[in-house]
């Protein structure tokens, strides 16, 4: 197995650059992994492949205003900074750029002109105090509250259009604030979709996994065994493990929305001591590739995800290399919308 195994060629005008007018009018691609059959769908359509009983699971983690912008102190350069994860003492985990003159003690001083809060003009400075590897700095602000007022939601590098509606990046569930991208399956719900859900007697149930690096890079190195995945913390508390445990246990689904809630959950899986899933709350570093056991996942919901990546090859482990290059395939036949803003997919 190589990464470029996981390559195949998009039209760019296939990217989609804005969300569709109303979430559940998307597109759904339906595999089967039983018959290897697919078909094609409108996402509020999924309601009639989920059966009475089974337990669908979110993430609902929220997008933090994580993108500051500012000039570097001294030659006035401009820098983007990337908020990833807080860390002790007030320190913030960020991927920064240009990267390769921030070395620690240099400062930026950010743009704080967006902020409404920041009336009396305060200035916000972000302090270098240690370098991390692959362009990751660790950075202190001189106000932690400020810096949060002064950031904007971030995009990813592949859209190129200004959101004219924020919350269109946020899923109609997010709760808990952390992420640094959003997790994309979850866009397609809508209040609605979820009553119907639950009114078919669908255990609704959530997790929480703050989605980090591992979205925006794909990976470089030959050997994906190689490549070391971007941790990222997340909870399953103990309601949500024993309502999971409790479904398995009586031949009912699993069935996850998006890439991150399969990982927070096999991870789970995979320390847990007791029953099939115990609570969790911890850093979450798992990598997984074809060849894969799953644990607890008997369906997937997922958008379509970039060549080379880490979300891509969870999806391969999933579904199949066959029936995922197939799908690919077709979704670009059939000019389905793809990555963050585009269509889904739902992998039975």
């Amino acid at each position: 197995m190589r990464t470029r195994d996981f390559e195949y060629t998009l039209p760019q005008e296939l990217i989609a650059q804005v969300p569709i007018e109303s979430r559940d009018q998307s597109r759904l691609l339906v595999t089967n992994r039983r018959d290897g059959s697919i078909s094609h769908h409108r996402f509020f359509e999924i309601i009639d492949y989920l059966r009475e009983g089974d337990v669908l699971v979110f993430n609902d983690s929220r997008v933090i205003p994580a993108r500051l912008k500012g000039y570097r102190a001294g030659s006035g350069g401009k820098v983007e900074v990337l908020l990833l994860r807080p860390l002790e003492n007030g320190l913030w985990e960020t991927l920064v750029r240009p990267a390769r003159r921030l070395l620690p003690g240099a400062t930026v001083n950010i743009t704080t002109e967006s902020s409404p809060d920041n009336k009396a003009g305060q200035k916000l400075i972000a302090e270098v105090v240690n370098v991390g590897d692959r362009g990751i700095r660790i950075i202190k602000f001189s106000d932690n509250k400020l810096m949060m007022q002064a950031g904007e939601v971030p995009l990813p590098p592949y859209i190129h259009t200004p959101l004219s509606q924020p919350e269109r990046y946020q899923t109609v569930y997010a709760r808990v604030d952390g992420s640094a991208a959003a997790p994309t399956a979850g866009l397609h719900f809508t209040p609605e979709l979820l009553d119907k859900a639950r009114d078919k007697g669908i255990d609704c149930r959530f997790v929480t996994l703050h989605v980090g690096l591992d979205t925006f890079r794909p990976i470089k190195e030959e050997d994906p065994a190689d490549h070391v995945i971007y941790r990222e913390y997340g909870e399953v508390n103990e309601e949500v493990a024993e309502t999971i445990s409790t479904a398995k246990s009586r031949g009912r689904r699993i069935v996850c929305v998006g890439t991150t809630t399969v990982r927070i959950l096999e991870k789970a899986a995979q320390v847990s001591r007791g029953s099939l899933l115990d609570p969790f709350e911890d850093w979450v570093d798992l990598f997984i590739l074809p060849g894969y056991k799953f644990r607890i996942v008997d369906a997937l919901v997922t958008n379509f995800h970039l060549p080379r990546s880490t979300l891509l090859m969870l999806v391969t482990a999933f579904g199949g290399r066959e029936l995922i290059t197939k799908a690919y395939r077709e979704a670009i036949v059939e000019k389905y919308r793809f990555y963050s803003f585009g269509d889904a997919m739902l992998i039975l």
